[in-house]
């Protein structure tokens, strides 16, 4: 731990401290690329603009440039540490969308003394962007934050932690449910956490068929049931009347188990009391709620995905993220709604059933990979995520009717070069 804290400090200071620039797209080499780019030429498109707002596309960054933006109230698993420290994590998210799907980032931090102040600062701001990340904002707050955003701005407004979880865990769960011979509208779904990600995490399974009198939610007062009433207005939507009050009354025979609380807090005795072929998804990072070793050797029918990137079937958001936001941009769509998650959910679903190419097995050790328990979630390196991804969530929004462009020429993408190619 202490050679991965020195490398890790070593990697975000040299050889220049931080992990991203700002690079230019244009020449500057002569007196008249700079007269072009600066004072006089730039009034042209200046007042190109001032005549129609939507020349912004065209004349500058924008139609290609997100916000990843924080008040650092929830920093990864550290908890609330303060807008600044956010930062190395929101650098670290700009990284990935540069790298994965050719999308620039500002990082913003907010230091904003409430949820309304947070709302008010991104908002006066948002006409900069061509969309919003936002990124590690506790609960409940987040969802006022997202929601009234979104009401507010008229480019997408997208709360990852949220969201990019439950679009990658819906993807993996439903390839697992398959595999054990369930379906989800049938599988009974025991989610141990009461968080952000945990919740949107089971309405988008709901969206996409699970039942909620089948979702048993544990917080850490217990199963959130109909009879308690102490529950946020997030929470009681997925109350219901059940006589189970514990997360081992609730294990007994489930089908599912999602952890997004901490570590260590599923037993061997409560995977043990779950159905045939349980699937455990044990996200809590970097322990998860009960170890892959100690799950295996409980239960040799179980299927296992975790948060992590030393085992099988990772739990990544960088599965759902960057190429989500590059279809929602390529179409200059006005939201990210429910429909583009679910497609990009099946998108990514289909993508771990066809053949992996060598180059990806490669990255991950030369092992041939195909799905199976063992590969229910493709692998970041995976190429062909922008392809498909990118294109589902673009048609999504055209055929809803929240996207301002038709189709793109250049579509679908290949690779992260093809994102200009149009």
């Amino acid at each position: 731990m202490s050679d991965l804290k020195t490398a890790a400090l070593e990697y975000h200071a040299h050889p220049r401290p931080g992990k991203l620039s700002v690079e230019l797209t244009k020449a500057t080499a002569t007196a008249r690329d700079l007269s072009l780019a600066y004072s006089p030429g730039v009034a042209e498109p200046v007042r190109e603009i001032a005549r129609d707002p939507e020349l912004a596309y065209k004349y500058t960054g924008k139609g290609n440039l997100v916000a990843v933006i924080s008040d650092g109230t929830a920093i990864l698993g550290l908890g609330n540490l303060g807008p600044l420290a956010s930062k190395p994590v929101m650098e670290g998210k700009g990284v990935l969308f540069k790298r994965f799907a050719g999308i620039d980032v500002f990082d913003i931090e907010v230091d904003s003394e409430s949820p309304q102040a947070f709302i008010d600062t991104v908002k006066r701001i948002s006409i900069t962007f061509g969309g919003i990340n936002l990124e590690d904002i506790k609960a409940p707050e987040c969802f006022e934050i997202e929601r009234a955003l979104i009401e507010q701005c008229d480019i997408p407004v997208f709360h990852d932690d949220q969201h990019g979880t439950a679009i990658v865990t819906a993807a993996g769960m439903i390839n697992a449910l398959e595999i054990a011979g369930k379906t989800l509208p049938e599988a009974k779904i025991v989610c141990l956490g009461a968080g952000a990600a945990a919740i949107s995490c089971m309405k988008l399974l709901v969206s996409m068929g699970a039942r909620i009198e089948n979702i048993f939610m544990v917080d850490r007062t217990g199963v959130i049931h109909s009879g308690r009433d102490d529950l946020n207005q997030y929470k009681a939507v997925f109350a219901h009347a059940t006589d189970k009050r514990s997360l081992a009354d609730a294990l007994k025979g489930a089908d599912v188990f999602v952890g997004l609380s901490g570590p260590n807090l599923l037993s061997a005795e409560g995977l043990l009391s779950m159905a045939p072929n349980p699937i455990v998804f044990a996200c809590s990072n970097p322990d998860p709620e009960i170890s892959p070793e100690l799950a295996h050797a409980t239960r040799s029918d179980v299927i296992m995905a975790t948060g992590r990137s030393d085992y099988p079937n990772q739990v990544n958001n960088v599965l759902g993220f960057p190429f989500i936001f590059r279809g929602a941009l390529d179409v200059r769509a006005k939201r990210i709604n429910e429909e583009m998650k679910v497609a990009a959910a099946n998108a990514l679903r289909e993508l771990a059933k066809l053949p992996v190419p060598q180059d990806v097995c490669d990255a991950y050790g030369g092992a041939p990979l195909e799905f199976g328990r063992e590969y229910i979630i493709p692998k970041p390196m995976d190429k062909r995520l922008i392809t498909l991804i990118s294109d589902a969530v673009a048609k999504a929004a055209i055929e809803t009717g929240v996207a301002t462009l038709p189709y793109p020429k250049n579509y679908p993408l290949k690779s992260v070069d093809d994102v200009f190619s149009g």
